[in-house]
């Protein structure tokens, strides 16, 4: 694996909107994994036609198994998306991207050219490089990051606030009661982070035990912990108007990889499917009984197409049953109750993140927008489904998987 650096930079539109949006493309990049990412940086243009607008610009870090031609030809398929048009020399654009170092190779031909060939002599690169990775070495140059920038005469930079904030969020959640179920990482942290910006009282729960108050722990293999859980979050929030079973049993990481098909599929079975049921039916008994409310689950796109291995045998048994339970229980509460079901599919959650170049390769060959999903993905429709908007969607299974249809 290579540690490659990007510089990016907008002058035209919408700059930061622009650049928090590729940044997440980026994230997003099957084969590319990104560790840091600098503050966005005012910038004069340098070499650019005459009143030509300011720039933002920044740098990330990230690792790669591809090479760098790749690389290149990945940031070339992003501009076009974000739509770069190129025209005179160092005209306005929406988006520039650049391929900065890649390890310490040196290479001056074919493009792209490695180290960047004028990335010394501009502040607007070595401000935010300096930010993330002071010490790098220039190859070619034979000094770290920080003493070229020393070299520079200071001119036309000023910091910005840091990159990758969270994207706006409607208010529109406001004082609604919620329980998120595994919601101390991946998919279930970022929903309740969004339940929260929108407006809404969020409980959240983990496996293991925690100091923090707004997190109820409780092992949902056990059916005494599910009752607990129930109760106890309902007594805490004096009624909940939004229930989101998200909690699944991880058997693709950690020593759970190494169990054999039984006990995976024990494990799914009664994390992922009787947990669901259990928690559900308890929630929506008391929801139906009150002012109704919202209950969502988790299902799995490729529950209903089928998937080779195991993997897709022990996910497409236990993800279909929450499906399928999912469409019986919102005829079950309705009308006072709206259920669904929530269908992620290639997201980059913690297994994503390290899975091989051959998953890798899948999720682009299978995902029409040729990208993973982000845990933000399945946290927006979470709340799109939990507000007002989707008052008249129940029953349904809602695939957030980039298109994909198999």
């Amino acid at each position: 694996m290579a540690i490659a650096y990007l510089g990016l930079g907008s002058n035209l539109g919408d700059r930061r909107g622009t650049l928090e949006r590729v940044l997440r493309r980026i994230r997003a990049q099957p084969h590319c994994r990104l560790l840091r990412a600098s503050s966005w940086y005012e910038t004069d243009p340098v070499d650019c036609p005459p009143d030509s607008p300011a720039y933002l610009n920044g740098v990330v870090k990230v690792q790669t198994d591809l090479p760098p031609d790749r690389v290149l030809s990945i940031l070339l398929a992003i501009e076009e998306q974000f739509g770069r048009i190129r025209s005179e020399r160092n005209a306005p654009r929406t988006i520039d991207l650049d391929l900065l170092l890649y390890d310490d190779l040196i290479r001056t031909s074919p493009d792209p050219i490695v180290p960047h060939p004028r990335m010394h002599e501009r502040r607007f690169v070595l401000e935010p490089l300096s930010e993330i990775a002071p010490d790098v070495v220039h190859p070619t140059l034979q000094l770290p990051i920080h003493q070229l920038l020393a070299n520079l005469p200071a001119a036309g930079v000023s910091k910005k606030e840091p990159s990758l904030q969270p994207l706006p969020v409607a208010r529109d959640l406001i004082g609604l009661r919620a329980v998120v179920t595994g919601s101390t990482s991946g998919i279930g942290k970022a929903i309740a982070e969004e339940f929260i910006a929108a407006g809404a009282i969020v409980l959240r729960h983990g496996r293991r035990t925690t100091s923090d108050p707004d997190i109820i722990s409780a092992n949902l293999r056990e059916v005494t912990e599910c009752d607990r859980l129930a109760n106890e979050a309902w007594e805490r929030l004096g009624g909940i108007d939004v229930w989101v079973n998200n909690a699944g049993a991880d058997t693709l990481t950690g020593e759970a990889a190494q169990w054999s098909f039984e006990r995976k599929m024990e494990e799914l079975l009664a994390v992922d499917v009787m947990a669901t049921i259990r928690l559900s039916r308890i929630i929506g008994e008391r929801m139906k009984a009150g002012q109704g409310g919202v209950i969502l689950t988790m299902g799995w796109d490729q529950a209903e197409t089928g998937m080779e291995g195991d993997s897709g045998q022990l996910f497409t048994t236990s993800k279909s049953a929450v499906m399928a339970f999912s469409r019986s229980l919102s005829l079950s509460l309705a009308p006072k109750v709206r259920v669904n079901c929530l269908a992620p599919g290639w997201i980059r959650t913690a297994w994503g993140e390290v899975a091989s170049a051959v998953w890798q390769d899948r999720v682009e060959r299978e995902t029409p927008l040729r990208c993973w999903g982000l845990p933000e993905d399945v946290a927006h429709v979470a709340h799109w489904l939990a507000s007002p908007a989707a008052q008249f969607i129940t029953g349904q299974t809602v695939a957030i998987n980039g298109g994909a249809i198999r």
